[in-house]
C-alpha cells in the first residue's frame, strides 16, 4: 500500500509485474546480472519501485523473463503510462500530492465502483456543489484555490458525460440530506444526480437508512478497473490517500460493493427516494 508521496501506484503494478515474471522464470538476481549487466542494486531499485525503470530496460527484462508478445507489449505500455505526464499537472498548485496519483489512475480507468457515506462523489458534483464542499475542507483556502479545485472537478467529469468511464456509485442517504450550500445548492445538486441517472454509463444507488448496518460502515472507498491492469482501491483520508493493489485487499473490497449493491436501493427506487428528498427541502 502507498500513502502521500510514495512510489507511483503504476510504477508499483509494473515492478509486481516484472518480478513475478522473473520468479516464474526461475531466476535470480545473477542471473539478471548475468545476462543484462545490470547492478543488485538497480534490479533491487526496480522491483522495489524505487526508482522508475526505462522503456528500453522494460523490454529488456520482458524477454530475458520470457514473456509473450502480448506481455511484452503490456509492459511497454505500463512503463510509457507511468512515465505519462497528464492532463491534469496544469493543476499543479491547488492539488495535494496524494491525490495526484488517483487523478492519473481514474483518467485511464475503464469503470469505476464506489461508496460514499456523506458527500456526493467528485464525478457527480455540481461545480456550486463542489465549491462548498472544497471551502468546508479546507476553511483557510483562498477563492482561487476553491474555484481550481472546483474546476479540476468539473475535468474529471468529462469522462462520464462523453460515455468513456463507467461509474456505479452507491451513496448513503446521508449524503443526499445533507445540505450543502443552502437550498438552492442542494436542490440543484439533487437534480443533477437524477440527470445522470439517463446516462447508459452511469449506475446510482442509494443505501437508506432503514437499511441498517452494512459491511462498510465507516469507510468511503472507490474500486478502479482498468484495461491494461489490475485493479485498485484508493481510500481517502484527511491527510492522506491510501492506494490498496494487493489482490487479497482487491478482492474482499470487490465483495464489499456487492454487498452494498445488494443492500441498496435499486436503481428506479433510488430515483424516487432522491425526488422524496427534494420534495422535503
Amino acid at each position: 500500500m502507498s500513502q502521500k508521496t510514495g512510489p507511483g501506484i503504476r510504477r508499483r503494478l509494473l515492478a509486481k509485474a516484472l518480478t513475478k515474471l522473473r520468479e516464474r522464470a526461475g531466476l535470480g538476481f545473477d542471473d539478471v546480472i548475468g545476462h543484462l549487466g545490470f547492478s543488485k542494486s538497480k534490479i533491487s531499485r526496480i522491483e522495489s519501485a524505487a526508482t522508475g525503470v526505462s522503456i528500453v530496460d522494460t523490454q529488456a527484462l520482458g524477454r530475458l523473463y520470457g514473456a509473450d508478445n502480448g506481455t511484452l507489449e503490456w509492459l511497454d505500455r505500463m512503463a510509457r503510462i507511468a512515465k505519462k505526464r497528464g492532463w491534469w499537472h496544469v493543476y499543479g498548485t491547488v492539488l495535494v500530492d496524494w491525490f495526484v496519483e488517483y487523478i492519473a489512475l481514474e483518467t485511464e480507468a475503464m469503470s469505476v465502483g464506489t461508496y460514499e457515506i456523506d458527500l456526493i462523489p467528485g464525478l457527480f458534483q455540481t461545480p456550486a456543489y463542489a465549491r462548498w464542499v472544497v471551502r468546508a475542507g479546507v476553511p483557510d483556502a483562498t477563492d482561487e484555490i476553491v474555484n481550481k479545485r472546483a474546476e479540476l472537478r468539473q475535468t474529471r467529469q468529462r469522462r462520464v458525460e462523453d460515455g468513456s468511464l463507467t461509474v456505479w456509485a452507491i451513496i448513503d442517504e446521508a449524503a443526499l440530506r445533507r445540505n450543502v450550500g443552502g437550498r438552492e445548492v442542494h436542490e440543484e445538486q439533487l437534480n443533477h444526480l437524477l440527470k445522470l441517472t439517463e446516462k447508459p454509463n452511469v449506475t446510482l444507488q442509494v443505501l437508506p437508512f432503514g437499511k441498517g448496518a452494512h459491511m462498510a460502515m465507516g469507510t468511503a472507498f472507490t474500486l478502479l478497473k482498468f484495461n491494461e491492469y489490475p485493479s485498485v482501491v484508493y481510500i481517502d483520508n484527511l491527510t492522506g490517500g491510501l492506494y490498496l493493489d494487493d489482490e487479497t485487499e482487491i478482492s474482499r473490497y470487490g465483495l464489499v460493493l456487492e454487498h452494498l449493491r445488494a443492500a441498496a436501493l435499486d436503481p428506479q427506487e433510488s430515483m424516487v427516494l432522491i425526488r422524496e428528498v427534494l420534495a422535503a427541502d
